[in-house]
């Protein structure tokens, strides 16, 4: 069992588990979701994003993301605008109801780092995230082809 403890890719799987875990907590505590919140701080990153850009930002269906805007909507968080250019598209904006939830969101993320990098020095904090930038990179770009037989 030791070797799976030290186990890089269970270890990563592990941690996000656990990240997305504690953001679930404090969101339901909002009465909301993680996926709510996600979508939250999306649109305010990127104001005017359509939903399917969202969706596939979020790599869900975009029905999946129309029925967590409709909650959202019914809140007064987010609204709907149509595309001038396409009227079928939609482009999401958040409403000024939604930036208390935004102030939470940030504070939510600044103590759940807190927790995730307690006792972990400077150093080794910009070596994992540089490490990670590298996986994420060696993850993104293009895969070389595949040998013969392979």
């Amino acid at each position: 069992m030791q070797q799976f403890d030290r186990d890089l890719m269970l270890l990563l799987n592990d941690v996000a588990r656990l990240l997305r875990t504690r953001f679930d907590q404090r969101a339901r505590a909002r009465g909301m979701t993680r996926a709510q919140w996600v979508i939250l701080a999306r649109v305010s990153a990127k104001s005017g994003l359509s939903q399917n850009e969202l969706a596939s930002l979020l790599e869900v269906e975009p029905i999946s993301v129309g029925r967590l805007i409709d909650r959202l909507e019914a809140r007064q968080l987010v609204e709907r605008r149509a595309d001038p250019a396409d009227r079928r598209i939609h482009r999401l904006h958040l409403l000024p109801a939604a930036q208390p939830i935004l102030d939470e969101i940030s504070i939510a993320r600044e103590v759940l780092g807190s927790e995730l990098l307690d006792g972990v020095e400077a150093a080794a904090r910009t070596q994992v995230v540089d490490a990670l930038l590298r996986m994420k990179n060696n993850l993104t770009a293009e895969p070389a082809p595949l040998a013969v037989g392979e």
